[in-house]
């Protein structure tokens, strides 16, 4: 983190936030269209970010991303998928919903990243936008990882029969959850043995390609 200024956690920042609230409305939402009312009653179904605010996930997202990619998390949504119309099915649509959430938003920043080159916009304003991108599609594919409490884990319980997900959701949520823990603070520490940075560096690092424009 050598050399951060308060500019650059300004810009981390007003990208986190939405980045975070969007994501948990992303479950919430598709969860509560699913004919599931426990996120709605919870207060979840909202843009509002204090609503979707962790304490410990933000300040993780923080620090990852002005040293490296975002690794962070929101305060988890909680659903009832026997609650849902097609239980199996619908829940994970609510799961997938939160990363593609952070894909839109990544798209986003890259057509105003490409409008604001196009027509001189400010440094401070690409450097925003180029964030924007980054930092979304850190969290989107760090979010994947089907491992620990993350929404890949869940993704994965789908596909499994019912004992099967059953022990694979607690492993993940216990045994999993500290081991993924263990695995980022690893990666702050020594970053050339990130395990997690070399699983999503790859598909964020294509994907940016892609979405954002080549600078002059």
């Amino acid at each position: 983190m050598n050399g951060v200024n308060l500019e650059d956690m300004v810009l981390v920042i007003l990208v986190i936030i939405p980045a975070i609230a969007l994501h948990e409305f992303g479950h919430a939402k598709f969860a509560d269209l699913a004919g599931d009312p426990t996120p709605r009653a919870m207060g979840r179904v909202t843009l509002n970010p204090v609503a979707h605010f962790d304490p410990l996930g933000f300040v993780m997202i923080i620090i990852t991303s002005l040293s490296g990619f975002g690794i962070g998390w929101g305060r988890p949504v909680i659903v009832d998928p026997r609650r849902m119309n097609n239980p199996r099915w619908d829940h994970f649509v609510s799961v997938l919903a939160g990363p593609m959430m952070n894909i839109l938003q990544a798209v986003v920043y890259g057509l105003g990243a490409r409008v604001a080159l196009r027509f001189g916009g400010s440094d401070l304003l690409i450097d925003w936008l180029f964030l924007g991108v980054e930092i979304n599609l850190s969290l989107c594919f760090f979010n994947l990882i089907p491992f620990g409490p993350l929404d890949g884990h869940w993704l994965v319980g789908t596909f499994l029969p019912d004992k099967q997900r059953l022990v694979w959701n607690r492993f993940s949520q216990s045994t999993g959850a500290i081991i993924l823990f263990g695995l980022i603070v690893i990666g702050q520490f020594s970053p050339q043995y990130s395990i997690i940075t070399l699983l999503i560096r790859p598909p964020v690092e294509a994907l940016s390609h892609k979405i954002l424009p080549p600078l002059p």
